[in-house]
Formats: structure tokens, C-alpha cells, sequence
């Protein structure tokens, strides 16, 4: 037994309480603290870790996965399939359960598939081989205002190969055919890669063909993530909220050309907390598909200025205002798209309520709240 400190108390730090209290320990919290630090004689540790060292003495087998985008897709769809053909799965870390409440719960021994954060790795160090497989997903921009640089969070990305007997994506081979996401969520070319990296895994969990082709066909998206909230006058409205980085949004846009087709037809809704991200590297894909932006939240006026000489923009500064105009000019075949490309904390509790609130003003059924 021994005296654990927990920093935090949400999800993560609830959980790792309680796994401390069954394990024997001692635990007091610390919250409400922005920096920690430590002196070289006490052993900091992620809530990731101390969940996962506890599953593998528990005989679960763990597959990771992280990147810049898709991650938590990827994790549901490997978990949905294992769990489809007759296994046992649990989806945790930053999607799905804390890895400590699943440790707590767990019954018999499964798969654990763990969606790892940067954040997460600054303080996880597992030994090599301790995940059967690990999924680096595409390294873009993302959590500049945490990590500094992009180098520093791309190789905070990469740490978690050194953890892997398997690893997974990027320019690592892939055997897996291309035909086994046909008509799924994953079959286009934005997400062709992670549904690729997806059965790469479900390979690892010991599924044939079949049974990832089924697991494709039964697939169903999460929420905030391209998805239709209805069609009006001929206008589609699409809420792609979780798409909080530059990268994101220029990945929800390239998505939404491919489908309304034919030159500029998307009305992006953009903005939010910045992430420290650079923006203009979204300009070739808005000049490519956009044919106005409304912007909205902490950073609409710098936006504005990275974005207005190549594409339309208009600060709207709120969510309902910038429903209203593209409302208004949006014509049949055209798409209005939420994908702000930044944080939803400026001005919403999360990016799901950020999402909830667009498809409510969408219907007409609500207003944008204002804390």
C-alpha cells in the first residue's frame, strides 16, 4: 500500500481514485491546479498508465491508438468489431471510459482499445511490447498552445510505437484491401487511411476479412463528426463540431466538396478558441470548395484576416448569427457546414453542445446560449 496523489477530479481523476482505493492506497486530491511540479524523487504518472498497468496484470490485451484526427472513430469501429464477432471490447482512455473505471469493472479479461492523447503521453511510459498494436493515425497541427512546437507533439505522437510489438499507420506497411470499407463510413479519401489502419487492428484482435467487412458495413459514426442535421430547400446542413484544429476543419471541408460536387458549393461556419495552429494552411482547401465563410468565436477577426483574400468572409461572431446568413444565402445544392477548426470553449461547454446548439438553430428550434 502506499500514499497517491490525485491532480484533478473528473473523469480521470475519479477514476484513478478509485482504482487507488480498491488497489489498497491512500489517496488525497489536488484540484483546481493549472501546473504541477514535481520534485525528481516523486514518480508522476498518467491516468492512462496506472489504468493499463492494472488491465494487463488483470490479463485484458490492449491496442492503442492515437494521431491528429479519427482517432476516437477508429476506436469505436475496432471495438464495435471485436465485440460484433463474439468478443469481448471495451473502447477507453480519451473516448469511451476512463481506463481505470474499466479496470475496476471488469468481470473477465477482454480487449481494452485506448484512445491515447499527447496529452496523456507526457506522463505515460509503458515498456516495449506492452500493447499488442499501436495506431499513429496522420500527425498534423494540433495543441501548439500546449506542447510549444509541432516537432515536441509529434514526438510525444511517436512515443507511443516504442510501446507496441505491432505498429500501425503512417508509412508502416498495410496489407489490408481497400474493398473491405466499401460503402462504409471510412470509404473515402479523407478517411480511407484510418479505416485502413482500423482493420489492421482488427486483424491484430484475430478477425478474418469477413468478419471486418462486416464490422465496416455496420459501422455507425459517432455524433459531431459530418453529420447530416437536415436538409432544407435543397440545402444540406452538416454538423462536423468535433473538428477543433486547422487540420480537422480542412479535412470536414475536402469531405463536404467530394459530396456536394462541382466547384465551390460548401458555406463553412468556422471559429472558436484557437489552438495555435496556423490557419492559412487551410487556404488551398477553402479556396478549392468554400464559397463564403461566417465566422464566429474568440478568433473570427484573425481568421478573417487569414482567410478573407482568397475566400469570402463575414464575421458573424456568434453561432446563431452565422446560422441566420447562411440560411439566407445559401442556394439548392449548396452545404452549410459547422466545422469550426478550433476549441468550443469561448463560447459552449464542448464541442457536443457546440453541435447541439447548430442543429437546434438548423430546426429552428433554439438560440445560442451566452455564459
Amino acid at each position: 500500500m502506499g500514499k497517491v496523489l490525485v491532480i484533478g477530479h473528473g473523469r480521470s481523476g475519479t477514476a484513478a481514485a478509485s482504482l487507488a482505493g480498491e488497489l489498497g492506497d491512500t489517496v488525497e486530491f489536488a484540484d483546481g491546479i493549472d501546473l504541477a511540479v514535481a520534485s525528481p524523487g516523486v514518480r508522476v504518472m498518467s491516468e492512462l498508465e496506472y489504468g493499463c498497468r492494472e488491465l494487463k496484470k488483470r490479463g485484458w490485451r490492449l491496442l492503442a491508438v492515437t494521431g491528429s484526427k479519427g482517432k476516437s472513430s477508429v476506436v469505436k469501429a475496432v471495438a464495435d468489431a471485436i465485440n460484433l464477432a463474439g468478443g469481448l471490447a471495451v473502447p477507453c482512455g480519451n473516448y469511451g471510459r476512463p481506463v481505470s473505471y474499466v479496470a475496476l469493472a471488469a468481470e473477465q479479461a477482454g480487449w481494452a482499445v485506448v484512445e491515447v492523447s499527447s496529452f496523456m503521453l507526457e506522463t505515460t511510459s509503458l515498456p516495449p511490447g506492452f500493447f499488442e498494436a499501436a495506431a499513429i493515425l496522420n500527425l498534423q497541427e494540433d495543441h501548439l498552445d500546449r506542447h510549444g512546437d509541432v516537432a515536441a507533439y509529434h514526438a510525444l505522437k511517436l512515443r507511443l510505437w516504442t510501446m507496441a510489438k505491432v505498429r500501425v499507420g503512417l508509412d508502416e506497411p498495410c496489407d489490408v484491401d481497400p474493398a473491405l470499407l466499401a460503402g462504409s463510413y471510412f470509404d473515402n479519401p479523407v478517411l480511407r487511411a484510418n479505416g485502413l489502419a482500423a482493420a489492421a487492428l482488427m486483424r491484430v484482435a484475430g478477425l478474418d476479412d469477413a468478419a471486418v467487412s462486416r464490422a465496416f458495413a455496420a459501422f455507425e459514426p459517432l455524433p459531431h463528426r459530418m453529420a447530416k442535421v437536415a436538409e432544407i430547400n435543397g440545402v444540406e446542413y452538416v454538423d462536423d463540431s468535433k473538428a477543433t484544429s486547422i487540420s480537422a476543419l480542412a479535412a470536414g471541408v475536402e469531405m463536404a466538396g467530394e459530396r456536394v460536387e462541382g466547384g465551390p458549393k460548401v458555406r463553412l461556419v468556422a471559429g472558436g478558441l484557437p489552438k495555435g495552429d496556423d490557419p492559412k494552411n487551410a487556404l488551398p482547401i477553402l479556396t478549392k470548395w468554400v464559397k463564403k465563410v461566417y465566422l464566429i468565436g474568440h478568433n473570427a477577426e484573425s481568421l478573417f484576416f487569414a482567410w478573407s483574400k482568397v475566400v469570402d468572409c463575414e464575421v458573424c461572431g456568434t453561432l446563431e448569427k452565422a446560422v441566420e446568413r447562411a440560411r439566407r444565402e445559401a442556394v439548392n445544392g449548396e452545404m452549410v457546414l459547422l466545422s469550426p477548426g478550433a476549441a468550443s470553449f469561448d463560447q459552449f461547454k464542448s464541442f457536443e453542445e457546440r453541435g447541439e446548439v447548430f442543429a437546434q438553430l438548423v430546426k429552428g428550434q433554439g438560440k445560442q446560449k451566452h455564459e
